[in-house]
């Protein structure tokens, strides 16, 4: 018989149970809470009279709906002071693990997890948001689910599930100048399309996800999703022990040892079968930002916008229509130069200090230009300390940035950051929807540096014509 992937590996020593339908009760090790997704959650809870079943395998922290313009934790009245409140006194009452707003290790949950060392190899992991595949880059399974699967998960910490088809996408060569993480899942997304990886577990190997560093590899699985896919995983390897390394929630001592050599082991046979293979040579990549409403509405910064009349399929003839007049654009109109009101910086994405880092080597010295709001949200407390230490807050507000508290902020339209309608954004984040960042908004989606190099020349820019040789 052939070997087994990654994914089936995992999937196989979480299952507890198998259905005659080919379900497979599987044990969740962790779990992440969040303020939006639960309320109903712990609801179910109240009116059950039920218990959770292991306090320690769950994590909370508010990050959606909060303000990250602030100067004290303090909420205004409303709905995030409701939401945040509730999940205070859901924890509290349950006795969940909870990173206040104004604490040192308050974030966005798919930054903090990692950071704190709760996300681990060889795991389960799930949260009520569709961007926990993130998590994947440290070799677990993790995925969303919803309210009720969050109390399946409070009650039993299992959840009944079908085991998904297997997909590898092999990256080879290594990236080129002015081209990140962000460029590769972007074109992947934009040559593939949004539904490559329904149904499939998506393992990312090769020469160049080698190359990649733990950062880069979580904005890789970040946007599983958004190719169809729940799930993104990548072999944990020499760097990934390296990150975990003295992290809090990590193992420690004896028990450090043992998991560095379990951790070893997970890795895809080298004859394990796949449902389906892609290739990808990142060398061919350039840097990439979308003009539509769907993240595969992507391409080069020196392309053109598509013309829907030379396309043959009415559907997608009629998609590419709708999505140039809700984004103000006209066919065959150049990506580069379309001017920009907004730009942000932060998100699960594109929000951890090597992101900023990458964004600060483009505006050192120069100045945002003057029509531009241009805000940096660290996605935790932690990256803004560990940013404000290697002076990084000082280059940004130099700049004309504003340097904001952690939080999800421009990514969704849940908070005070937002877009008017009309308005345009170069974004770091991860969908381009229809108001996904205000009623009306348009959002742009690309790499920190060109988002930064939005910022500097009030246009969409392609950043290699601003960075050193």
């Amino acid at each position: 018989m052939a070997g087994a992937t990654l994914y089936e590996k995992i999937w196989d020593a979480h299952a507890v149970r198998h259905y005659d339908d080919g379900a497979t009760l599987l044990y969740i090790d962790r779990h992440l809470v969040q303020e939006v997704s639960t309320p109903q959650s712990f609801l179910a809870l109240d009116t059950s009279r039920a218990r959770i079943h292991r306090a320690d395998a769950h994590l909370c922290v508010a990050d959606h709906a909060v303000p990250t313009d602030r100067e004290t934790p303090s909420l205004k009245d409303g709905l995030a002071r409701k939401q945040v409140e509730r999940l205070i006194e859901n924890a509290q009452k349950y006795g969940l693990k909870y990173l206040p707003l104004d604490g040192d290790r308050h974030g966005i949950v798919h930054v903090i997890g990692p950071e704190v060392g709760f996300t681990l190899p060889g795991t389960t992991l799930v949260c009520g948001d569709s961007h926990t595949s993130t998590h994947g880059a440290f070799g677990c399974i993790a995925f969303g689910i919803g309210a009720s699967e969050c109390v399946s998960v409070f009650r039993t910490q299992c959840l009944r599930l079908t085991r998904q088809k297997t997909m590898r996408v092999t990256l080879s060569g290594s990236l080129p100048h002015g081209v990140y993480a962000k460029d590769v899942i972007l074109s992947l997304i934009a040559r593939h399309g949004t539904g490559i990886g329904i149904g499939h577990a998506i393992e990312y190997a090769g020469p160049a996800v080698a190359g990649l560093s733990m950062e880069e590899r979580m904005t890789l699985c970040n946007m599983t999703i958004e190719a169809g896919s729940r799930i993104g995983i990548i072999a944990p390897d020499g760097k990934t022990i390296d990150y975990l390394k003295g992290r809090p929630l990590a193992p420690q001592g004896a028990n450090w040892d043992r998991a560095v050599t379990c951790w070893r082991s997970l890795k895809s046979d080298d004859d394990a079968v796949f449902d389906r293979e892609i290739d990808l040579d990142v060398r061919e990549i350039a840097p990439h930002v979308s003009w539509g409403t769907s993240p595969d509405l992507t391409i080069n910064i020196d392309q053109r916008t598509p013309d829907p009349s030379v396309i043959a399929d009415p559907k997608e003839r009629d998609r590419i229509r709708k999505s140039l007049a809700y984004m103000g654009l006209e066919p065959n109109t150049p990506i580069q130069n379309v001017p920009v009101d907004h730009v942000f910086i932060g998100s699960c994405t594109n929000g951890r200090l090597e992101d900023l880092q990458a964004a600060a080597r483009i505006i050192d010295g120069r100045k945002v230009a003057r029509h531009v709001k241009a805000i940096v949200v660290p996605g935790s407390m932690a990256v803004r300390k560990a940013a404000e230490e290697k002076g990084l807050h000082t280059l940004f507000k130099a700049a004309g940035f504003e340097w904001r508290h952690s939080g999800c902020s421009m990514c969704v339209g849940m908070n005070d950051d937002r877009l008017q309608p009309g308005q345009r954004c170069a974004s770091t984040s991860n969908r381009n929807f229809e108001g996904r960042q205000g009623v009306g908004g348009r959002t742009h989606l690309m790499s920190p540096a060109m988002a930064a190099a939005a910022a500097v020349k009030g246009c969409i820019t392609d950043v290699r014509e601003l960075l050193e040789p």
